[in-house]
């Protein structure tokens, strides 16, 4: 899973980006720090992972994982090439879903590019150049599919698709806010329309609001509202906390964050509703060897679910033999497991869930 980690220059990307990877990306306080983007290959947090190590005492314990892209900060006028739009453009086309970072605090130490603290415009600015870029894509795809539509008449639902996504973006309207239908969807698909990626807005606020409380923040208010309206989703963090969790480890880490009242560190919350957004889950194996998580799409089945351990495991597939992880530490292990009858043997068309471990037969 590729995110792109995406905002107005100073608005905390790069520290953000920093404290998730714990990479030393630049984070200055001048635009344009980033220019190509950094990447950083993150472990996913799974409790699972650990429990089920202490039941099989594996050799290794491999989390699935995700890259982070921290992309140059935007500004007006990149899908002209302003500033450096074209090169920040053709990053987030190779990103899956979109971490657009909204600075939510007040710090007269902190410029900002637009001289102001105004989440909405900043999220107006991104959204708008990603619209606009899009609108280039359609135009050019319009003019061709118009001329094959002479002369060949099953262009035809493209055609009226296209045109209704142009006019929506001429419109202002957010392409993430409408329904388009699976037929629709495999039309557009080969656009890679950057206005319709999934996004989630990160509104970074200063350490007092993430400890104190930021429901009365309006400027996390605001981008809630927005989001909404848009079928994105929010998550709330300070980049200046997350740089110095990342710096902890083991239980100083467990006690610092219990100590500033949180839960989870953002990079859990963010991977968590990140996974949420893209409709992902992981299941698990465990063995002698190796235990470890692969992440898949909900409503996989079990033979493609295979295919991601390997091409052969899919091609030959029998049978997955499958449990779920609490039963199969609450048995003692997985031989206990059988002698119960917890593990059950699943075919075809059985559909992976979230925490099934699983140990799949086949025969190429």
């Amino acid at each position: 899973m590729k995110l792109g980690i995406v905002g107005l220059p100073n608005v905390g990307k790069s520290t953000l980006f920093n404290a998730l990877t714990a990479a030393k990306a630049d984070a200055e306080n001048y635009p344009f720090c980033t220019i190509e983007p950094n990447v950083g290959i993150v472990p996913v947090p799974d409790e699972r992972l650990d429990e089920l190590a202490e039941l099989v005492n594996p050799e290794k314990i491999t989390p699935a994982t995700i890259e982070f892209f921290d992309i140059a900060g935007l500004v007006k006028g990149a899908s002209n090439g302003e500033g450096l739009g074209n090169k920040f453009l053709s990053h987030i086309r190779e990103v899956e879903s979109i971490i657009q970072v909204i600075r939510c605090f007040e710090n007269e130490n902190v410029t900002h590019v637009e001289g102001r603290i105004d989440p909405i415009n900043d999220i107006e600015i991104i959204n708008l150049e990603l619209m606009l870029s899009d609108l280039e894509v359609i135009d050019r795809r319009l003019a061709k599919v118009e001329k094959d539509l002479k002369g060949d008449k099953s262009y035809k639902k493209e055609y009226e698709l296209l045109s209704r996504i142009k006019k929506n973006i001429e419109e202002g309207t957010s392409l993430r806010s409408l329904d388009f239908t699976k037929e629709e969807h495999s039309i557009i698909k080969s656009l890679n329309l950057l206005s319709l990626k999934p996004v989630l807005y990160v509104c970074n606020v200063s350490e007092e609001d993430l400890i104190d409380g930021y429901e009365d923040n309006p400027y996390v208010i605001k981008v809630r509202e927005y989001a909404k309206k848009e079928n994105s989703k929010t998550v709330i963090i300070s980049a200046k906390i997350e740089s110095e969790i990342a710096q902890l480890e083991g239980e100083e880490r467990a006690i610092f964050l219990d100590e500033l009242g949180l839960k989870e560190s953002g990079l859990d919350k963010l991977i968590r509703v990140s996974y949420d957004l893209l409709g992902l889950m992981s299941f698990l194996t465990a063995g002698p060897q190796e235990v470890r998580a692969w992440t898949i799409k909900k409503g996989t089945k079990a033979p493609e679910a295979a295919g991601k351990i390997h091409t052969d495991m899919e091609r030959g597939f029998i049978r997955a033999e499958v449990i779920n992880y609490k039963d199969l530490i609450n048995a003692g292990g997985n031989t206990q497991a059988k002698e119960k009858g917890l593990v059950r043997l699943e075919g075809k068309d059985y559909i992976i869930q979230d925490g099934d471990v699983v140990l799949f037969r086949f025969n190429v």
